[in-house]
């Protein structure tokens, strides 16, 4: 604080002794100690106050540098948000367009155009679908000469020619009969 030596504290010390005598000395040395105590205190007070008001300041600054910050995010994210609208509004005009185009294919046209429209559709539908029937029974018939080829050939019985058995005790559960045929020659 102040820049006094050891020295200069004894020349202080043998002068206040001269002018104070030995009986008042000790009582002014303790005041001085005390106001020396206060004043050290003051200084300490005033030094964290002023640390305080700049720590104030530097987070007052810090605030504003973080509201700017929010801020220009804000605006970056309100421009992207507003970028997406436009695309998405772009886009729902072009899916409405393509369902309108899509609708107008599928209903007809008034008039003796869409008349004729109409029937040039269903004639290329009826045979769309004849190619698709030939196709379907060629396929079949594929599958059916393949199933032929790979089934093992049975002879038929005939069961008019067969003996009859008689039943030889009640079953616990009806079971399926086989009835001989009636026709007879």
């Amino acid at each position: 604080m102040f820049d006094i030596g050891f020295s200069e504290l004894m020349v202080i010390g043998v002068v206040a002794l001269l002018v104070l005598g030995p009986e008042r000395l000790p009582k002014v040395a303790r005041t001085v100690g005390h106001l020396m105590g206060r004043l050290q205190r003051y200084v300490a007070d005033v030094k964290s106050d002023i640390n305080r008001e700049m720590q104030i300041e530097e987070l007052k600054r810090l605030q504003e540098d973080a509201r700017k910050t929010a801020m220009e995010l804000e605006s970056s994210m309100r421009q992207q948000v507003s970028t997406l609208e436009h695309q998405v509004q772009d886009s729902l005009q072009t899916v409405n367009a393509a369902v309108a185009d899509l609708e107008n294919s599928i209903h007809p046209p008034e008039g003796a155009a869409g008349a004729q429209a109409v029937q040039t559709a269903q004639a290329d539908q009826a045979d769309h679908q004849g190619k698709l029937l030939d196709a379907a029974s060629l396929q079949l018939d594929q599958q059916l000469a393949a199933a032929e080829a790979q089934a093992p050939v049975h002879q038929p019985v005939d069961l008019s020619s067969a003996p009859m058995q008689a039943p030889m005790a009640a079953p616990a559960a009806p079971a399926p009969s086989v009835a001989p045929s009636e026709g007879k020659v």
